[in-house]
């Protein structure tokens, strides 16, 4: 089936072909690690035991992290800037097993600095995610955007039964504020505790970050506008930290000075997998239903270097990026 940006994707058609590179398989209801041949590319290879499964204690978490068997009271949310996302990051195999059992993790991800008009690299992903997790997975996308030729594009990739798409629409950006305008998505949760919300995704520009990260309020004031619901979660990459927001900043930014919204991810917090200390990745909440829905001390930086027991060298392979997750209550 030819997949088209902006759409929901059903699902896979059919069974991955014999003999293709997997990072995992269910076997009466349990996962089976499977190993291909060792990465030729810039990723890491995974150690194997003589069991032939990945060996060590970092394994078996990420094992259950992907089955959705550790913290699985409530509904889990992710931003994932994955950097440079495209064919040749999930065609490697180790590369491609550890993005899909992270993102296996969550009930809700958003993926960022997707490069794949095609929907290629997203279509071999969604097939590595469903290979891992006992629950089915299926995604929705924006169209390329940018100002220029480099265009990415947002993904959201999400559990089919826990939640589902109710809405979606391109925000329209008349001020030209952002580079990458928010893909704005409502999901309901039926069985959360907020039962309905809106997540609004954002990649900004590095150098542009206090404009664009200000503007997000008049998306927020045009979500309300269309959909009658203040249940919002802002999550993405915003660059918000560092040289491209720096302290005396944060008074022109709408986003922040209004009590209307709460940081979940502090400024004290690391995203980043290198060697600074920047807090670029966050996730923002307003509406007094979904805040209230909020898991106490649930939001965080997830740490996939030290979960998967990989050198910098090797988490750098994956992404220059950790994600940042909240858990929402279950009703």
């Amino acid at each position: 089936m030819r997949l088209r940006a902006g759409q929901l994707w059903p699902g896979p058609a059919s069974p991955a072909p014999p003999g293709a590179p997997a990072a995992g398989a269910e076997r009466g209801g349990s996962l089976c690690l499977t190993l291909g041949p060792p990465s030729r590319g810039p990723c890491l290879s995974l150690p194997e035991s003589p069991l032939g499964i990945m060996g060590g204690p970092w394994a078996l978490l990420a094992a259950l992290w992907a089955l959705g068997d550790i913290g699985a009271a409530g509904l889990r949310i992710g931003a994932f800037n994955i950097q440079s996302f495209g064919d040749s990051k999930v065609s490697d195999p180790a590369c491609g097993g550890v993005i899909a059992q992270i993102l296996a993790g969550y009930d809700v991800a958003l993926v960022q600095e997707v490069r794949d008009p095609d929907l290629s690299a997203v279509s071999a992903l969604m097939e590595q995610i469903n290979s891992v997790s006992r629950h089915e997975y299926s995604f929705v996308s924006s169209e390329p955007l940018g100002r220029d030729q480099y265009k990415e594009m947002y993904l959201f990739v999400y559990r089919k039964d826990a939640v589902s798409v109710v809405d979606t629409y391109q925000y329209p950006d008349p001020e030209d504020a952002f580079s990458r305008e928010p893909f704005v998505v409502k999901f309901s949760a039926p069985s959360s505790a907020a039962k309905e919300l809106v997540l609004i995704p954002l990649h900004a520009a590095p150098h542009h970050a206090v404009v664009e990260i200000d503007a997000l309020y008049d998306v927020y004031l045009d979500v309300i506008d269309k959909w009658g619901t203040d249940d919002i979660l802002f999550l993405g990459d915003f660059n918000a930290d560092c040289s491209y927001v720096r302290e005396e900043d944060w008074a022109a930014i709408r986003l922040r000075s209004s009590e209307v919204f709460k940081w979940l991810i502090p400024d004290s917090a690391d995203t980043t997998v290198g060697n600074s200390d920047c807090a670029y990745d966050r996730i923002v909440v307003c509406g007094a239903r979904l805040r209230r829905s909020l898991k106490p001390q649930s939001a965080a930086v997830h740490d996939f270097q030290e979960e998967f027991g990989l050198d910098q060298t090797q988490a750098l392979a994956i992404s220059d990026h950790f994600p940042v997750e909240v858990t929402l209550k279950s009703h």
